[in-house]
């Protein structure tokens, strides 16, 4: 008879009946008990930070020295793009050589890219330039991405305590989403146009630094990966899209909200009512990162439906800021509808990234999730453009059908997904236990935590094999041999 999980997941309370109390902070404190994971984790929230301070910061500077917003957001467009490109690529290279080998120097260049920017904005060189140096800091790593795969090492064969780090990392995006544009059009405003700018690029090389300074808990480098690109992965594909989708929804909040507050009189209202929303969604994200999740039934068809539900919830309290500025056209009310619709943002995209775990092939989890961000930053373009079209041509009130569109067709593809991962463990008939797919989000067995498909290691040996992989890593995280050579 295989052994309990509770017995031997670090993340329970203790022996079986011990009757130990556990308060809902319990699941963080026993993460950030693994040695070295305060250190990576402080670095990698000064080197997220900066995320939400670049493009508010070149938008206030560009248009406050050139005059043009319609500049300001081309550059800035222009920088998305080249991201979404060249993303990946160093996601590629994180996988291949290390985080620490190739996000120093990422960095650097990006470092560049910015104070370039701010040069070219001070001395007033011509508007092509603008764009150059802003596309250099395309090389900005994903440490977001990077952080979740030294979790995905680090738990590897622990579902619940894997979940709950996932929760985690989607509440930090949230915070720093929460408080980078605040900061950065604070340090604009009451510095210089260019500070905010040169601390985020200040903060983002502190940042990863220390996070690429902590060796113990970064997972091993992968030789040049023989298997195709991971957005070809079985489940993939559709996965990507929506995450396209979803991505549209935040871009169009975001415009239909500025729009919105400006109709009213209250332009600078509209980062602390967006800021409401990302608010939802980080409380939301802590609270979930409680729920134990995993299990023997936890199977990649159950996770998709999981997120389908999760994306049909986002979907439905989308309608709450529609009916709120159709029904009332009340600012403080618009920013409560706000506030409740954010609590789905992050469950979804938590289920989103533990399936994009769980589908890529090994050996390229940050080039995995990168996709996944770079689907985001597509939507948000997209959905950027669509939702200021709405505006200017229909309504500001107008704008708020766009994120609920968006948000449907993001639950048509979800269930689309759902649909097609049932019938093909159906068809299969492999129903992998909590120890491998199901069990990790990123797939046990491989050290850096990249994603075993269903049916791809047998479920008894990877289960047996957990609880003493954990125990060894908890005492010598450095010395740890994963099971297979990632």
């Amino acid at each position: 008879m295989r052994q309990s999980r509770r017995s031997k997941c670090w993340t329970c309370p203790g022996p079986p009946g011990d009757g130990s109390p556990m308060s809902p902070l319990t699941p963080y404190r026993r993460l950030f008990a693994l040695p070295g994971t305060r250190a990576f984790t402080l670095g990698n929230l000064v080197a997220r930070l900066p995320m939400g301070m670049f493009s508010v910061s070149a938008v206030i500077m560009i248009a406050g020295a050139r005059g043009s917003y319609a500049l300001a957001g081309a550059v800035t467009a222009t920088g998305l793009a080249t991201t979404a490109v060249v993303a990946p690529w160093t996601a590629r290279l994180v996988d291949r050589y290390g985080q620490a080998e190739v996000a120093v120097p990422a960095t650097a260049v990006a470092l560049l890219g910015g104070t370039g920017l701010v040069a070219c904005v001070r001395f007033g060189a011509p508007d092509w330039a603008l764009f150059a140096a802003y596309a250099a800091t395309a090389t900005t790593p994903n440490t977001g991405g990077m952080s979740r795969a030294r979790w995905a090492r680090l738990l590897e064969g622990d579902a619940a305590a894997l979940h709950t780090a996932n929760s985690f990392e989607q509440a930090v995006d949230e915070l720093c989403f929460m408080l980078g544009p605040v900061l950065a059009a604070l340090l604009c405003t009451a510095l210089s146009p260019e500070a905010g700018m040169l601390v985020a690029s200040a903060l983002l090389m502190t940042g990863v630094l220390l996070f690429a300074a902590q060796r113990s808990t970064q997972p091993p480098p992968r030789p040049a990966a023989t298997t195709g690109s991971p957005a070809l992965a079985p489940g993939m594909p559709l996965l990507l899209l929506a995450f396209l989708a979803t991505g549209a929804v935040f871009g169009a909040m975001e415009v239909a909200t500025i729009a919105f507050a400006d109709a009213r009189g209250h332009q600078s209202a509209a980062g602390v009512v967006l800021a409401l929303q990302a608010a939802g969604s980080c409380l939301a994200g802590l609270v979930f990162g409680t729920v134990k999740r995993g299990g023997a039934s936890d199977t990649g068809a159950s996770a998709a439906r999981r997120f389908a539900v999760c994306v049909g919830a986002m979907a439905l309290l989308l309608a709450l800021p529609l009916l709120a500025v159709r029904l009332t056209g009340s600012l403080p009310v618009l920013a409560c509808a706000l506030l409740v619709a954010g609590m789905a943002t992050a469950p979804t995209m938590v289920t989103g990234m533990t399936l994009v775990q769980r589908r890529t092939p090994e050996g390229r989890l940050n080039e995995g999730m990168t996709l996944a961000v770079t689907g985001l930053l597509g939507g948000i373009a997209g959905g950027s453009a669509a939702g200021g079209w709405v505006v200017e041509h229909l309504s500001p009130a107008a704008g708020y059908t766009v994120p609920v569109a968006a948000a449907t067709t993001a639950l048509v593809i979800a269930a689309l997904g759902a649909r097609t991962s049932t019938r093909a463990q159906t068809a299969t008939g492999l129903e992998p236990s909590s120890g491998t797919d199901a069990g990790t989000g990123a797939g046990a067995g491989t050290g850096a935590g990249h994603g075993s498909r269903p049916g791809t290691e047998a479920a008894s040996g990877s289960d047996a094999g957990a609880g003493a992989r954990l125990g060894e890593q908890k005492d010598h995280p450095v010395e740890r041999t994963p099971a297979r050579t990632p």
